[in-house]
C-alpha cells in the first residue's frame, strides 16, 4: 500500500473512532425522534362514505383518486349514512380513520344535546339541502291541489325519513318538530334511499326526506321525474333561526335543467353543512392530504355556493384539526410545491426535532478535536513512561547496563512500529531522538563496565 494512502486511511480511522459515540449519540437521537413523530403515514385509510349512488359515495371515489397521486390507498365503507359514520369514528376496532358527516348529525344521536367527543374536523365541505320530495297526486288526494307550501301539511302522510344509521333522520325529527309535528303526526318510514326513492315512485309513501348534495345520482332523478315535486321552504329564513345548524339557500330557476326551465321557478331550502371528520389519532400527513384533497374537490362553484366558498372551517360543531387549521391559515405546504410528497413530509415533520438535536450536539462536537488531538498524542507520549524509567534506573549505576539497553532496544522496536498521521510526525520523531538520547547514556556507562565492554 502507496504510504500516503496508508497515511490517510489511518487519519480516517482515528476520526471515526473519535467521532464514534458522537454520531452514535446523534443517530439515537434521531432514531427516538422519528420514533416519536411518526412523520410516515400509513399507505392504506379507510374513509366511510354514505349508501350506494349517493353525494357521500361519489365524492369518495373522488377523495380515492386523489390521494392515489401521493401513493395512499383509500379503502371507501358504505354506510347508512352519518350517525353510522360517527359511530365508527368512535370505534377504536372499526378501522375507520376518516368519514363524512352531516352537521347536526352528532347531536341528539342518542339523546344528548352534545357534540361526539374525541373527533376533530377537516372543515366544512359543501351544503347538504334537505330535499322533500312528494306525490302530485298525494297533495292533489290529501290538499286538493298540486303544491304543498308548508312541512306542517305532510300530517297524515307516510314519509320516510331515513334508514337506521343515516343523519336524515334526527334532523328530520327537529325539523318536524320546529314545525310543529309530533312523531306520531306522520307515518314514518324507515327505508333506505334507492328503496324508498323505488316506494316514492310506484306511490307506496307519500313522501321522502333525502339529504345530501345536489351531484348524488338520486336527486338528479328526482328532480327531473314527472309527477314528483320538491318542498319549497318559503319559511327557510325562520327555520335557520330556531335550528343553528342549517343554513338557507336557494335553487335558481332552470338551474336542474334550462332547457326544459327546471325548475320553473326558485325553491328555498333548508341545509346542513357536509363535515369531514378523522379521529384525533389519525396520522397528521393523512390529515393534511384530506384537506388538500377537499381544497381541490369542493372549491368550485355550484348550485348552492360560489368559487372558493368551500372547504372552510365554518359551521363545524367539532374542534378543528391543527393541520386543517394550518391549512386554513398558510395554504399546502411550501416543500411539497418543490418536492416528492414523502421527503416534504419527512422535512416538515422533523426540521423542528432536527433544530434542537442541532442546538444539543453543536456544544459536544466542540470537544472532538481536542479528544482527536489525545488520542494521536497518547499513542506516542504513553512510552514516555517506560523511557524515563530506563533512564531513572540508570541513576546511581555504575555496572549492570546491559539489560537496560535491551529494555531499551525492546522500546525503541515498539516505537518505530507506531503509525501516527503526518500531522503529529514530529511529536513520533521527538520520541525517537529522546530514545536515542538515553541508547548513548547506556553507551557511555557500558563503556566503563567489563561486561557492558564484552
Amino acid at each position: 500500500m502507496p504510504p500516503a494512502l496508508r497515511h490517510t486511511l489511518l487519519s480516517t480511522r482515528d476520526l471515526l473512532v473519535t467521532a464514534g459515540p458522537f454520531v452514535l449519540l446523534a443517530a439515537l437521537l434521531l432514531g427516538l425522534a422519528y420514533w416519536a413523530l411518526d412523520p410516515t403515514p400509513p399507505k392504506k385509510v379507510v374513509l366511510a362514505t354514505g349508501p350506494a349512488n349517493g353525494a357521500y359515495a361519489e365524492f369518495g371515489q373522488r377523495y380515492q383518486a386523489q390521494l392515489r397521486k401521493f401513493g395512499i390507498q383509500v379503502e371507501l365503507r358504505g354506510t347508512e349514512g352519518s350517525s353510522e359514520n360517527l359511530r365508527l369514528l368512535e370505534d377504536a376496532d372499526s378501522g375507520v380513520d376518516f368519514a363524512f358527516v352531516q352537521g347536526g348529525a352528532g347531536r341528539l344521536r342518542s339523546g344528548e344535546d352534545e357534540a361526539p367527543p374525541d373527533l376533530v374536523s377537516l372543515g366544512s365541505l359543501f351544503y347538504e339541502p334537505l330535499w322533500i320530495f312528494y306525490r302530485e297526486a298525494s297533495a292533489q288526494q290529501r290538499l286538493k291541489r298540486e303544491r304543498v307550501d308548508k312541512l306542517s301539511e305532510l300530517k297524515g302522510w307516510r314519509v320516510n325519513i331515513g334508514a337506521k344509521g343515516s343523519g336524515i333522520t334526527n334532523l328530520m325529527k327537529r325539523v318536524l318538530s320546529a314545525s310543529g309535528l309530533e312523531p306520531e303526526d306522520i307515518v314514518a318510514e324507515r327505508m333506505s334511499q334507492t328503496p324508498a326513492v323505488m316506494a316514492l315512485l310506484d306511490g307506496s309513501i307519500d313522501a321522502l326526506a333525502l339529504v345530501s348534495a345536489p351531484e348524488a345520482p338520486m336527486v338528479q332523478l328526482l328532480l327531473q321525474t314527472p309527477g314528483i315535486r320538491l318542498l319549497d321552504f318559503a319559511q327557510a329564513e325562520a327555520y335557520t333561526r330556531r335550528l343553528p345548524m342549517l343554513a338557507a339557500v336557494r335553487l335558481p330557476r332552470g338551474v336542474v335543467k334550462l332547457d326544459a326551465d327546471l325548475p320553473p321557478q326558485d325553491i328555498d331550502l333548508v341545509a346542513p353543512t357536509a363535515m369531514l371528520v378523522a379521529k384525533p389519532t389519525s396520522h397528521p400527513a393523512l390529515q393534511r392530504l384530506f384537506v388538500q384533497a377537499a381544497n381541490t374537490i369542493h372549491s368550485e362553484a355550484g348550485w348552492f355556493q360560489t368559487r372558493r366558498e368551500f372547504p372552510n372551517r365554518r359551521a363545524t360543531e367539532l374542534p378543528m384539526a391543527k393541520e386543517a387549521d394550518r391549512f386554513f391559515d398558510t395554504g399546502p405546504p411550501f416543500l411539497q410545491r418543490y418536492l416528492p410528497f414523502w421527503l416534504a413530509n419527512l422535512i416538515d415533520r422533523m426540521w423542528v426535532v432536527l433544530a434542537s438535536i442541532i442546538v444539543v450536539l453543536l456544544p459536544l462536537s466542540r470537544v472532538l478535536p481536542p479528544l482527536y488531538e489525545l488520542r494521536i498524542r497518547s499513542r506516542v507520549f504513553r512510552w514516555y513512561a517506560k523511557l524515563r524509567q530506563i533512564e531513572e534506573s540508570l541513576a546511581g549505576q555504575t555496572e549492570g547496563a546491559q539489560p537496560l539497553m535491551e529494555q531499551l532496544d525492546q522500546l525503541d522496536a515498539r516505537v518505530k512500529q507506531l503509525q501516527v498521521p503526518l500531522s503529529h510526525a514530529d511529536e513520533l520523531y521527538a520520541l525517537r531522538s529522546h530514545i536515542d538520547l538515553v541508547r548513548k547514556k547506556l553507551r557511555a556507562l557500558g563503556a566503563q563496565t567489563p561486561g557492558a565492554a564484552a
